[in-house]
């Protein structure tokens, strides 16, 4: 937004969809043969809902929901997550420069994140749960489990414990789950849905095909998305519980439909449904001429000389900018940025993301760097960690669209540089992040920063996702914020979590409720950015 209206941020997401409560005669049949009778049943019930659900995981809108998806998610996720992990820098100074941004954290922006990744989703699962449990249609509900893990994983990595087992139940006040807990339950609800749509998936058979914006109903695809996401959060909790991560990271490779493996099966909104959604950080970039490139991502991109940088951003026309190995220049805004939106910034290389690009949750490219890491650590059962690595090179590129030579790019030697930028009045340094090179080489901790660095590069634009594995892993090394106006937050250390939203405390029995989460955080002293969550443990940063 040129200007972030105070009072819309404050305001919810419209329901995003409605439907007809129809009172339906149970049928005594097994669950997993689906007649047509009810599968029209189900789609006029439930269908509604799952397109709900799909448009909550990250927010997305279509034309006739003007700016309200985009404006939702920049608040959400891109001036935090998606800017905090090094893709964008910013060009404005939302509340005077002291926000997300500069690590000053604005209760507005944490709701929104809260709302738009849990809140957002709890109505639909409802109502798929109760149509599912009336009708007997546990599959349309195992796909909503799988919708709803989606989203709330983000949650629980982004504050700490959260609502998780007693979603959903009558209740005024539903307590929070452990982080331990609630990961363990997810991996539980996983592997019931992946048991429920396998079984639909050797038949060959859709499920809501009509109102799936997704895969269309393919329950292969959605069982092989569903054991990848088994293998992102094993892989989440490996430094925190290294016993029940191999146990689920097996239990997804060795599946008889498996993971992702190729570009087709990538989850992805587009088209889907009867819809056209909009890609949010399109508008972002050019309407509100404030998303630009990032700093770290000048870095390591320019460095590597990587084919990937002119699919990842537009050059730059600005006289500021620099000239990289494909002829054009670029430039990127400083991580942290206080100043107001100016032409210089502007002028800046913007992400090369049109409105009809998808907006993804997942890609092959980011399971092979997860295998690559299982095997890295863990040893041959788990695969040979140099093909896996080199493989999610290669299948990055083919994500792109890139056809430059794989071994090339990884035997080239190079290493990320400096950014230094001197625009007018506006200047900023950071000196080359690290000596890494693409190369496959190395001790295991050298070799396992090469697996991120590479899944970051590959994971663009999913900045929570970025984030996230930057805080479980530290790398990649990124370029440090120029203002920073945290609470105790450090330059180096970054934002660890966000603070629960001030309305946690407001009532009596939300307060006792709110407490019994910092008790399970670790104490009444723990609703800071800076307290690393219970995964977040391979390095104590505070």
């Amino acid at each position: 937004m040129k200007k972030i209206n105070q009072y819309k941020l404050l305001a919810g997401i419209c329901a995003l969809a409605l439907f007809i409560a129809c009172d339906f005669e149970e049928i005594n049949t097994n669950p997993f043969e689906m007649t047509n009778e009810m599968g029209i049943r189900d789609g006029v019930a439930i269908g509604g809902a799952v397109t709900a659900m799909q448009r909550a995981v990250v927010p997305v809108g279509t034309q006739a929901d003007d700016t309200e998806a985009i404006n939702q998610y920049q608040v959400a996720y891109n001036l935090s997550a998606d800017s905090w992990c090094g893709f964008f820098g910013q060009n404005n100074n939302w509340y005077s420069g002291s926000n997300n941004t500069t690590y000053y954290l604005q209760d507005a922006w944490v709701a929104a994140t809260y709302k738009n990744s849990y809140t957002e989703l709890l109505s639909s699962w409802k109502e798929i749960r109760q149509e599912s449990e009336k009708t007997g249609s546990m599959e349309v509900f195992a796909l909503a489990q799988i919708l709803k893990i989606s989203a709330w994983h983000k949650t629980l990595e982004t504050f700490g414990p959260i609502p998780y087992t007693h979603a959903g139940e009558p209740a005024l006040v539903i307590p929070f789950d452990s982080e331990k807990d609630a990961f363990n339950a997810m991996f539980a609800d996983l592997t019931a849905a992946i048991e429920i749509l396998t079984a639909r998936a050797e038949q060959g058979a859709t499920i809501v095909a009509d109102y799936d914006a997704v895969y269309g109903g393919d329950t292969r695809k959605w069982v092989k998305y569903a054991n990848s996401l088994m293998l992102r959060l094993a892989m989440r909790i490996s430094y925190a519980d290294e016993t029940t991560a191999k146990k689920y990271v097996l239990q997804a490779l060795k599946h008889e439909v498996g993971v992702m493996t190729a570009k087709a099966d990538e989850a992805q909104m587009s088209n889907g449904a009867g819809m056209v959604f909009r890609n949010n950080i399109e508008w972002l970039s050019n309407q509100y001429n404030e998303c630009r490139m990032g700093s770290s991502m000048f870095s390591y991109l320019l460095g590597y000389k990587d084919p990937r940088l002119g699919a990842y951003f537009e050059a730059s026309a600005s006289a500021y900018a620099t000239e990289a190995y494909d002829g054009k220049k670029y430039q990127a805004v400083p991580p942290g940025n206080a100043y107001q939106q100016n032409t210089i910034y502007t002028d800046f290389s913007k992400p090369n993301i049109a409105s009809n690009t998808p907006t993804y949750w997942m890609r092959a490219s980011e399971v092979y760097f997860l295998r690559a890491e299982a095997a890295l650590r863990w040893g041959a059962e788990f695969g040979d960690a140099k093909a896996l690595y080199e493989q999610g090179v290669a299948t990055s590129f083919d994500e792109n669209g890139v056809s430059s030579s794989v071994d090339d790019y990884l035997a080239s030697g190079l290493t990320p540089i400096a950014h230094n930028m001197r625009a007018s009045y506006y200047s900023y340094n950071a000196a080359a992040p690290t000596a890494a090179t693409p190369e496959f080489s190395g001790g295991t901790e050298e070799k396992l920063e090469k697996i991120i660095i590479q899944k970051w590069i590959a994971l663009y634009p999913n900045g929570h996702e970025a984030w996230t594995e930057w805080r479980r892993t530290g790398y990649p090394k990124l370029n440090q914020v120029q203002t920073n106006r945290g609470q105790g937050v450090t330059r180096e250390g970054g934002i660890r979590r966000m603070v629960y939203p001030l309305s946690f405390s407001q009532s009596a029995d939300d307060r006792a409720n709110y407490e019994e989460a910092l008790n399970l955080l670790g104490g009444a002293d723990k609703d800071k950015a800076i307290t690393q969550l219970w995964w977040d443990c391979k390095n104590r940063i505070y």
